[in-house]
């Protein structure tokens, strides 16, 4: 709890279902210890939203018994495709199918509503801010990192120095959508696996839950004709089965997860030839898993990243921490550096 004069920024976490909401002082301290969760409501479009997104920065408050007018700034994290500065793609998203969600600006129209600055993250470069932070410290600043986020998508985001690259337009950091090499990735006769977004070949096609079900189960399946995933209602339902059976070492379940793998280790790849970072995380499902089958799959990563001797030596692949909080406290920790930053 907050006492005497002493100032805090809030972050707020709006995802599909549900908002998540912290809160951090001037010294760098959470001072909520687990989730503080409501409803988002982003299918009612933004007006509720917004409405939602409130509620949830007058809840934290009260949690935390701060008055009001010590709030400094806010951080806030949505879902992308949106803009560097938090305006939604014209095209919507999958969390954002509500027609009023198209170019709109969530940014200032919460800022607007909370009379506070508010700072705007994608939710990859948010988590991956507060991984990169918890890794490091008070070395942070002086810190690179990449980290991959496998959902139902494939989240992510760079850190240089501390800070989020966000790119001309916000798309920076963007892995999911990275176009990988493919030779000894697939089978022989495995299809090209393709991506929501339109790609083919990306990351996202291959390691995410979409992935699985479009693009690996089908081909799978068909190689394991006696499966019991093939009984299931639909491959959407047989796909989030799959990590359960990956953790009892299921065959075609392992077969699947080594590609997600595979297809996880040449992204860092391109990556250590690109911005050579100081640490890999890997977040989401995958990694949150049973811990032998966890430590299963980084070690399929390491495997394939192809790392020169002195890049192995001075880097490391981590899992993010706190994934469920991690978005929140890292918009949290990107409002907290633009007031120091002032």
């Amino acid at each position: 709890m907050a006492t005497g004069d002493a100032w805090v920024v809030v972050g707020l976490d709006n995802g599909g279902n549900k908002n998540n909401a912290t809160v951090l002082d001037a010294s760098g301290r959470f001072l909520v210890p687990s989730l503080l969760e409501s409803p988002s409501r982003v299918t009612e479009g933004p007006d509720i939203a917004l409405a939602a997104l409130v509620q949830s920065f007058d809840d934290v408050l009260v949690r935390t018994a701060i008055p009001r007018d010590r709030v400094r700034a806010v951080g806030l994290d949505t879902p992308g495709p949106a803009s560097a500065t938090g305006v939604i793609s014209s095209r919507g998203s999958t969390n954002f199918a509500h027609p009023g969600w198209r170019n709109f600006d969530v940014r200032a129209a919460l800022e607007e509503r909370l009379r506070l600055p508010v700072v705007y993250n994608n939710d990859g470069n948010a988590a991956a801010l507060y991984a990169h932070y918890q890794l490091f410290g008070p070395l942070a600043p002086k810190r690179a990192s990449v980290s991959a986020i496998i959902g139902t998508g494939f989240g992510g985001g760079v850190i240089e120095k501390g800070q989020v690259i966000k790119g001309a337009s916000g798309f920076a950091g963007e892995l999911g959508h990275v176009h990988i090499p493919l030779h000894g990735l697939l089978e022989p006769d495995q299809p090209l696996p393709k991506c929501n977004c339109g790609f083919v070949g990306d990351a996202e096609s291959i390691a995410s839950l979409t992935g699985i079900e479009k693009n690996l189960l089908p081909y799978w399946l068909s190689r394991y004709p006696e499966h019991a995933l093939t009984k299931a209602e639909s491959l959407a339902k047989a796909a989030k089965l799959v990590r359960g059976y990956g953790e009892e070492s299921d065959p075609m379940a392992l077969a699947i997860f080594a590609q997600q793998a595979q297809a996880v280790g040449r992204l860092f790849t391109i990556a250590a030839n690109f911005t050579d970072p100081d640490a890999y995380f890997i977040g989401g499902g995958v990694v949150e898993a049973a811990p032998h089958f966890r430590e299963w799959f980084l070690t399929k990563v390491r495997e394939h990243t192809a790392l020169k001797e002195e890049q192995a030596r001075a880097s490391r692949l981590e899992v993010v921490p706190d994934l469920d909080m991690a978005g929140a406290r890292g918009a949290a920790i990107a409002a907290l550096e633009t007031v120091h930053a002032r």
